[in-house]
């Protein structure tokens, strides 16, 4: 049993890994390069200066002399002001301008230290609760995907579950999961985690952040007396050898949130969205499930999913969502950031920058699916993300008329602190088991 339990522990930490936020966290660095506004909690009303405070770090000592660069400007837009110079004094101070409509002001300072270059960059919000989306609902939004939802409805689960000895407790039953999703031999795959002891459950729908990995499930979580329903998006199972999911994230699906844009009825979230959807159909269909109590959580790409699923089916009770991806895709269209994944930035303009693209993006932008939601939500993220701004992330936060919590660490960029991860955790215990 012992053997048993390290090897269920050594999946978890090697799926945990594997988590593009995770990976993106900072590691510690030799030379600290510090920023931050002058205001404590780096926020600001329209109109106010902002001041970006720079000290070099060694040792935790100040670095006497260092020599920086920096760059400061609205954030993930060409910076409106850089300099480079030589440190006099333990501390600079960048003057940061102001703005005139909500958003965002960054600055990124690059410190040199024996050949080598440290980077640290702060974010200074200005009256983001403010801040309006670019992007517009389509008149027919909503029939678009009532009329998806129908057409799924029409397809059979044809569910497959396979036992995974190795990753079952002594509390929680482990499977490998295959359902039928939107159309007739498409498959969507998960990890389904159902408690042992006989009784009804409520049930969490976990979706993955972006990228091509395999998933573990959440057995810690079904240990609290929750079926888990955790699933990947792109049709293949979720068990594999990591080296199957890095060749095809490198070939076959190298780029898929770009695929079919053109088209809002063959682009690659469709498909996505949908499955979401079947995820809850199956969830329904479970003799262990208590019939009602539903969560749907996740980051990045999750984090848009989790809305879109809550905005889409009014079977979703709660959700939770660490930094959104997905908002405000116009964004870069209208002279300040968009969500990831950046598909009008100046990178991908040239070869997105179409009017049926654009119009495609309307019909999958988490804005437009934020406006639908209508129960309690926990967010979280922070003004320092540079992979989904927080102009965008707000830009959908912003509209989301539904009991709604923001757990803001503004320091943060696409990754979270352990307290986070705890907070969201107790808040989806506590809704939906009452403990």
């Amino acid at each position: 049993m012992k053997i048993k339990s390290l090897f269920i522990v050594s999946l978890l930490i090697v799926g945990w890994l594997n988590l593009p936020e995770v990976l993106a966290q900072p590691v510690e660095k030799f030379v600290k390069v510090m920023v931050a506004p002058d205001h404590a909690d780096w926020t600001y009303t329209i109109g106010e200066k902002a001041k970006f405070k720079v000290t070099v770090l060694k040792n935790s000592e100040v670095v006497k002399n260092a020599v920086i660069r920096y760059e400061v400007g609205p954030e993930m837009m060409p910076p409106a002001k850089t300099d480079s110079l030589q440190l006099k004094s333990d501390e600079y101070v960048i003057d940061g301008g102001t703005m005139q409509t909500g958003g965002f002001i960054r600055c990124k300072v690059t410190a040199f230290f024996d050949g080598n270059k440290y980077e640290g960059l702060a974010t200074a919000g200005f009256s983001p609760e403010t801040i309006k989306p670019t992007t517009e609902e389509p008149a027919d939004f909503k029939t678009f995907w009532d009329n998806a939802k129908a057409e799924l409805a029409k397809v059979p689960m044809d569910v497959k579950l396979t036992l995974l000895p190795d990753r079952c407790t002594e509390k929680v039953n482990v499977y490998h999961t295959s359902i039928q999703n939107y159309k007739f031999g498409m498959r969507l795959y998960g990890i389904l985690c159902v408690p042992k002891k006989e009784g009804k459950y409520p049930a969490l729908l976990k979706v993955p952040g972006a990228g091509v990995r395999p998933y573990y499930g959440d057995v810690a979580m079904a240990e609290n007396g929750i079926i888990v329903f955790e699933i990947g998006i792109h049709g293949i199972p979720v068990t594999m050898d990591q080296g199957v999911y890095n060749d095809l994230g490198k070939t076959t699906l190298d780029g898929y949130p770009f695929f079919n844009l053109d088209d809002k009825d063959r682009y690659y979230y469709k498909r996505v969205y949908m499955g979401c959807v079947r995820s809850i159909d199956f969830i329904f269909s479970l003799p262990e499930f208590d019939g009602k109590t539903l969560a749907v959580n996740g980051g990045s790409q999750g984090g848009a999913l989790s809305i879109v699923t809550a905005g889409l089916d009014s079977r979703v009770k709660y959700l939770s969502a660490f930094y959104p991806a997905l908002c405000d895709l116009t964004g870069y269209l209208n002279n300040r950031a968009g969500g990831w994944p950046h598909m009008f930035n100046s990178y991908n303009k040239a070869f997105n920058n179409k009017k049926d693209k654009i119009e495609t993006s309307k019909y999958y932008d988490v804005v437009n699916f934020a406006k639908y939601v209508k129960v309690p939500g926990f967010y979280s993220w922070g003004y320092n993300d540079v992979t989904c701004p927080p102009t965008s992330m707000y830009s959908a936060y912003n509209v989301i008329t539904a009991p709604k919590s923001l757990f803001l660490v503004q320091e943060t960029g696409h990754w979270t602190y352990p307290e986070q991860n705890e907070k969201s955790k107790q808040w989806l215990i506590k809704n939906l088991t009452g403990k």
